[in-house]
């Protein structure tokens, strides 16, 4: 089934944050975590109704390898999944919730 998928304007910048301080550990770490989060949004576009709602209807789908989760709404109705944060798991969700739709 064919999905639209949009990304908050500040998962980007999750994503570069997390980027660079894979870089600063390993060189090339930056270059597997950004395939392990590609790999998991293609997971969730393949099953968006697998993961369970964990809160205000946010689903999380957590990466194979690294310590990361894809926080994402999906809506039936339009076909949309809104990838809305991609946070490590020490990270409060709360942190994220003021970011608008």
């Amino acid at each position: 089934m064919e999905y639209t998928v949009v990304y908050h304007n500040d998962t980007e910048e999750d994503i570069r944050k997390a980027k660079k301080w894979y870089k600063e550990q390993l060189q090339g770490l930056e270059k597997r975590f950004a395939l392990s989060v590609k790999e998991t949004i293609k997971y969730i576009i393949d099953n968006p109704l697998l993961f369970e709602v964990k809160y205000k209807e946010t689903r999380i789908a957590f990466t194979k390898v690294f310590p990361f989760g894809v926080h994402y709404h999906f809506n039936q109705h339009t076909k949309t999944i809104t990838i809305v944060a991609i946070l490590h798991t020490s990270i409060n969700p709360q942190k994220w919730v003021r970011r608008r739709l």
